[in-house]
C-alpha cells in the first residue's frame, strides 16, 4: 500500500499536454489546465486537512526537459492565481447583488408592513390580507438573508483553497519509457 505525505497531489500523465485544455489556443502560461485535470486537483485538495501546505508532483512519462517542467510550474501557479482572481471576483458580485435585495427588501418589507398596520378591521378577510401582506413582507427578505448568512461561505472557501494551491509547491518529474 502507497502512503501519500499529507498535502501531496499526485498527478501522472503520459505528456504535459494532457494537463492543458486542448480548446485554448494560447501558447503561454495563460493556458487554462483540463477540466478533469483541475477537478482531481481540486477534488485532491479538498481531502487535505488545512493545516497541511499543499504539494503537486506531476509525473510525466517523457524524457527530462527543464523548459517543460517550469511552464509547468508556472502554468499551475498563474491558473490556480487566475481562479483565485475569479472567485474573487464573483464574491464581490454576489455581495454586491446581496447589498441591493437588502435594500429593495427592506423598502418592500416597510412597505408591506405599513400597509397591514392601515387594515383596522377584525373581519376574517382583513385580518387574513393582514398576515398575507406581512408574510410578503418578510418573504421579500429571504434573497438577502440568504446571500448574507449563506451563499458566501463556499465562494470564500474556494478563493482559500485556490490562494493554495497558487501558492503550493510544484514538483515536475521525468519517468522516460
Amino acid at each position: 500500500m502507497i502512503v501519500r505525505p499529507p498535502g501531496l497531489i499526485e498527478i501522472r500523465l503520459t505528456q504535459a499536454s494532457q494537463l492543458f485544455n486542448s480548446m485554448d489556443p494560447s501558447p503561454f502560461h495563460e493556458r487554462d489546465l483540463d477540466h478533469d485535470a483541475e477537478e482531481y486537483i481540486v477534488s485532491w485538495a479538498r481531502e487535505v486537512h488545512e493545516d497541511h501546505p499543499f504539494r503537486l508532483r506531476i509525473v510525466l512519462r517523457e524524457a527530462a526537459n527543464p523548459e517543460v517542467a517550469r511552464f509547468v510550474r508556472e502554468s499551475i501557479r498563474h491558473y490556480f492565481d487566475y481562479r483565485t482572481a475569479q472567485y474573487g471576483r464573483d464574491l464581490r458580485k454576489m455581495l454586491r447583488e446581496g447589498r441591493s435585495s437588502l435594500f429593495i427588501g427592506l423598502a418592500f418589507l416597510a412597505a408591506t408592513l405599513a400597509l397591514a398596520s392601515m387594515i383596522k378591521s377584525d373581519a376574517g378577510w382583513a385580518s387574513l390580507l393582514r398576515e398575507g401582506l406581512t408574510i410578503c413582507g418578510w418573504v421579500g427578505m429571504w434573497r438577502p438573508i440568504e446571500i448574507h448568512l449563506y451563499r458566501w461561505w463556499p465562494i470564500r472557501r474556494d478563493i482559500i483553497l485556490h490562494r493554495k494551491l497558487s501558492e503550493a509547491d510544484v514538483e515536475v518529474v521525468f519517468e522516460p519509457n
